[in-house]
């Protein structure tokens, strides 16, 4: 074993709807550690969300994140001088992680805008099962089914 595992820090809930994945989603969308303004253009983004959709803008956010969290992913393993993308289980922690960038991420690249607009959209988009960031969970979940024969070289 190498060093020790780093501490796990306690995640506060967010101030709006009391919800840590909340404050986890906009601590991965913050830039300079200007938090406030995280927070703003979320808050807003989940109303334009729920006007778009018609329902609950926080159900709406999960059930996209739902949408977006890979099961399978595959890693780069190597055997005797080859390398092998080797699919593998998800941990828990990592799905809404690799949920939450992704989210983020596509939501960047939309064509809305200002940034409130590009995270409905995606939001919206993927809670429908739908949209760029779904796309990604769906060919890592390809990608794996393609190299599921590989499966037997464990980590």
């Amino acid at each position: 074993m190498r060093k020790s595992k780093p501490k796990k820090r306690i995640i506060l809930p967010d101030p709006k709807f009391n919800d840590v994945q909340v404050t986890r989603f906009v601590n991965n969308m913050m830039y300079d550690g200007k938090k406030s303004i995280a927070y703003d253009i979320f808050y807003d983004a989940v109303e334009i969300a729920e006007k778009k959709a018609g329902e609950n803008g926080l159900e709406i956010f999960k059930r996209a994140l739902v949408n977006i969290m890979p099961a399978v992913e595959v890693k780069s393993r190597r055997v005797g001088g080859a390398n092998f993308q080797v699919p593998t289980e998800v941990r828990p922690e990592r799905k809404t992680a690799l949920g939450m960038k992704w989210l983020i991420l596509y939501a960047r690249r939309r064509g809305e805008k200002t940034m409130k607009e590009k995270l409905a959209g995606e939001i919206v988009a993927a809670a429908k099962g739908e949209g760029a960031a779904v796309k990604k969970k769906e060919d890592t979940h390809k990608m794996a089914e393609a190299n599921k024969a590989f499966s037997h070289f464990r980590f």
